[in-house]
């Protein structure tokens, strides 16, 4: 990491620190929703042959366009039949090209996240001043369809430049995702002010799970199912548990059902607290 970069004073959980109800297994439910800037397609697509470098893939970009189109749609409606509220990693051109369907999303409930303003553009690749531009950008198109200045920011890839955070401060952002080196929330305190990062977890992700790993749908079932057992019974340990799934692969009918059962299995429970990362980053503050 370059010299002249900012570090941070961090603030840890403090001794002891336990979910509301003294639980200590938080679940959270994420969805990507995610779109490409024109001319760009997902990284992700479902043949084996990768076309020559520099060659547009048609097929990558139709495979990527079915979230915003089929797949944001099913999962809402899966995620509604157990009534649980999800984090929406929603990108900020979805605002321009779909703001009915993201109205639509918001009234269902769910907590929308900003997650930059398209999927290519990671904030690790950009200048100073394009990241501060598409930052300033997202947040404007999904206050607009929100109503409000969104809290929380994830980035593309969940990899941030080196000084996004202090500009995610200075655009009034509240708390962040784009971390994995901690199982507990903790303050990034900056001189332009605080943030709250709240670690990403990744043993639940659909793209990983199933284009990585080559795992079945119903194996993402059994493989949270063992997790959370053991997880619950170290009570020492207090976690997260991130369940991530994207609108352009589990979002599709053959996978969908998985995330289905994963959220009627969690709703009701006593012995954890299903919840989203805005009200983690509540309690969180609250517990300082």
């Amino acid at each position: 990491m370059p010299r002249d970069i900012v570090q941070p004073e961090i603030i840890e959980a403090p001794e002891g620190f336990r979910w509301p109800g003294d639980r200590h297994v938080a679940v959270v439910f994420n969805i990507a929703y995610e779109v490409w800037s024109e001319g760009a397609t997902s990284g992700v697509g479902p043949m084996g042959n990768p076309l020559p470098v520099g060659v547009f893939d048609p097929n990558a970009d139709s495979y990527g366009n079915y979230g915003a189109q089929a797949g944001i749609k099913r999962l809402v409606k899966e995620l509604g039949k157990s009534e649980i509220s999800a984090n929406i990693f929603t990108s900020g051109a979805i605002a321009e090209r779909d703001p009915d369907q993201l109205r639509a999303v918001i009234e269902a409930g769910h907590e929308i996240v900003a997650h930059g303003y398209a999927q290519d553009l990671i904030p690790a690749k950009l200048s100073a001043e394009d990241d501060a531009r598409y930052i300033a950008r997202t947040t404007e198109l999904l206050s607009g369809a929100l109503g409000r200045h969104p809290k929380g920011w994830i980035s593309p890839r969940a990899t941030a430049g080196h000084d996004t955070m202090r500009r995610l401060i200075g655009a009034g952002y509240q708390w962040q995702g784009d971390m994995l080196d901690r199982d507990l929330p903790y303050l990034q305190r900056y001189p332009e002010g605080e943030l709250v990062s709240i670690p990403l977890t990744i043993d639940f992700n659909d793209l990983s799970h199933s284009m990585r790993f080559g795992r079945t749908p119903r194996e993402f079932v059994e493989v949270f199912d063992d997790a959370l057992e053991h997880m619950l019974a170290n009570r020492d340990d207090t976690v997260i548990i991130d369940v991530l799934v994207h609108c352009h692969c589990y979002g599709r009918p053959a996978g969908a059902w998985a995330y289905s059962e994963i959220a009627k299995k969690c709703a009701g429970r006593d012995d954890i607290w299903v919840t989203t990362r805005g009200q983690i980053a509540e309690h969180f503050r609250e517990s300082l």
